[in-house]
């Protein structure tokens, strides 16, 4: 049968469970971190600010040109089923070379260039993120499709974690100096890139759900990404506190250059001391490379991201699905009806994104997901002034902080969702719920406008808006399946833009210009705002935000709790009428 196990591997798939896979997912580290250039705008906003004479208004506009490049990923969506993943990061890399370095053109002053030439820039480099993050994303989901959870956590984790790793960089490398940053995007994120394009491809997933050693290795990968966040906080803590000397930053960047190589140690391994088993043990799920592999498409020379495991899912929700599919296909075989007009994909099947697009759930889950990230994005574009306003000067602490806290709350919401997703059933969105309600007080906290209390809110509101991305991922690739992921996934990421549009610039830059012209009468255009009323109002509409947020996140989860029942009954991603479907 087309999609079948038994078959030997194609053309560009190796054998399920051997090193590829793992290597692919060591190679998507460096991607990931690479793709985190957009985490780094406020450490050369102020250089961009002050080199052009640009206002606070200005400056949040392209705060969010930075939010619209890194998340419009429509086009590279539609392109992960029909490019290789090689080419998709090829694309990125040009995108980073020659976005960054017109913006290290104009801020060198090189070249002169207006306002809008230097928004169409940012939003090119930053756009790379996409590129770069699609590839890496969507070929270790289709990779690894049963542990959703825990590699959406670890691949959009690294991606949390860049922000830290560009700022050790940028105090012990580049000495502080944002024109040396941008010259390091646009030339460091293509020779990533180019080093590791090669690892990044789609291989044969392994389907053994009760594999103790990917258990291992996995729990490995995710305690070794915990070590460098912890040592990259602690480095840049006391590389900004401290005056160390240049041997020293030598030396912490080369620690931070070793963890980051720490998941090789697994292909390493696999390759020095290989598995002894020679009877493969048969899978019980059997990954189908499209749609139409059930009605005879030979899956191996499908397309490269092609890939999904769950064609093979069940595709109903009650206990009358078996009864109503077995007559549908007895009267498809009298003639009677049109099997492929009678029926439409279910929750849990491979949709079409045109079909998703007219799902509630689909539009239940977008806005429950702009709610939070669409608001915890106001925070990081403005994170410079907000440290500000409430006099904390240093503000590479608050955006390291930020970062590590987002790239907690990433592993977090990966891994804890994926237990009790299979213990209890317990549908991701929960944890979606929980984050909002945390939210709410988090922004409260912010609008007190407590030196104090900056720190704690923003490792609050780092944890909650990384969990809002572990969790989303999976979720999309659950009630819609893997065939378009990309897609689905890169509009999922319009939230980003439209909430920095919206509550960045429509607002928290209209109210901070406001509130710094009343601070410094006579000044013709203010560039600092100090005080908890830069930013209070637009700390009380995110609040407000978040709790509609939860509202809808309630009915979310009680429309979804069936399918994840459906989905999650065998204490996996499968269910027990799939096997007898595939016999």
């Amino acid at each position: 049968m087309a999609g079948g196990g038994g078959g030997g591997p194609g053309p560009g798939k190796v054998k399920a469970g051997s090193r590829p896979p793992w290597v692919g997912l060591a190679a998507a580290v460096w991607v990931q971190v690479a793709a985190g250039s957009a985490y780094v705008f406020p450490l050369y906003s102020d250089a961009i600010k002050d080199a052009l004479g640009y206002n606070q208004k200005a400056l949040t506009m392209l705060g969010v040109g930075n939010d619209v490049g890194e998340n419009v990923g429509l086009v590279p969506g539609l392109l992960a089923n029909r490019l290789p993943p090689w080419l998709i990061l090829a694309i990125g890399s040009a995108c980073a070379f020659f976005g960054f370095g017109t913006l290290w053109l104009a801020v060198t002053k090189t070249v002169a260039m207006p306002y809008w030439v230097l928004w169409i820039a940012l939003c090119i480099g930053t756009n790379s993120s996409a590129w770069l993050g699609t590839a890496a994303l969507v070929t270790n989901m289709r990779n690894f499709p049963l542990s959703r959870g825990t590699v959406a956590g670890l691949i959009k984790g690294y991606v949390a974690v860049s922000a830290a790793v560009y700022t050790e960089t940028f105090n012990g490398m580049l000495g502080n100096s944002a024109t040396n940053l941008l010259l390091l995007l646009a030339l460091g994120i293509p020779t990533a890139c180019i080093v590791v394009m090669y690892f990044v491809r789609p291989c044969t997933p392994s389907l053994d759900e009760d594999n103790s050693t990917e258990h291992s290795h996995f729990m490995y990968t995710q305690i070794s990404s915990v070590v460098l966040g912890v040592y990259l906080m602690v480095a840049t803590i006391l590389g900004d506190t401290l005056n160390l000397s240049e041997a020293v930053a030598y030396l912490l960047f080369g620690i931070m250059i070793l963890l980051l190589l720490a998941p090789l140690a697994i292909p390493i391994k696999m390759t020095l001391y290989p598995n002894k088993q020679t009877k493969e043990k048969p899978s019980t799920l059997v990954p189908s490379y499209s749609t139409d592999s059930l009605s005879g498409a030979d899956p191996e020379n499908s397309e490269p991201l092609l890939g999904s495991a769950t064609a093979t899912v069940a595709t109903g929700t009650n206990e009358s699905d078996d009864s109503t599919d077995l007559d549908v296909l007895l009267a498809e075989g009298e003639g009677a009806v049109n099997l492929k007009k009678k029926r439409g994909p279910r929750r849990g099947d491979d949709f079409t994104f045109l079909e998703a697009l007219v799902k509630a759930d689909f539009w239940l889950l977008f806005i429950v997901y702009f709610c939070g990230v669409g608001t915890g994005v106001t925070v990081l574009n403005n994170l410079a002034q907000v440290g500000m306003s409430v006099g904390a000067n240093d503000t590479t602490i608050l955006l390291c902080l930020f970062g590590f806290c987002n790239f907690v709350g990433r592993i977090l919401g990966g891994s804890v969702s994926e237990y009790f997703v299979r213990s209890r059933m317990l549908p991701r969105p929960f944890w979606m719920l929980c984050t909002q309600i945390i939210m709410v007080v988090t922004f409260l906290l912010f609008a007190t406008g407590l030196h104090s209390l900056i720190y704690v809110s923003t490792t609050l509101l780092g944890i909650c808006y990384g969990v809002q991305f572990a969790v989303m991922i999976p979720t999309v690739s659950e009630l819609f399946g893997l065939k378009d992921f990309g897609l689905m996934y890169n509009f999922m990421l319009l939230v980003n833009p439209l909430g920095a549009f919206f509550f960045s610039a429509l607002l928290a830059g209209y109210i901070y210009d406001k509130e710094a012209a009343r601070q410094h009468p006579g000044v013709l255009e203010p560039s600092n705002c100090y005080g908890p009323d830069c930013f209070r109002v637009t700390f009380y509409v995110c609040a407000i935000v978040c709790c509609c947020g939860t509202l809808v996140s309630v009915l979310f989860i009680a429309r979804i709790k069936p399918v994840y029942h459906m989905l999650y009954a065998s204490g996996s991603f499968r269910h027990p009428r799939s096997q007898q479907q595939l016999h």
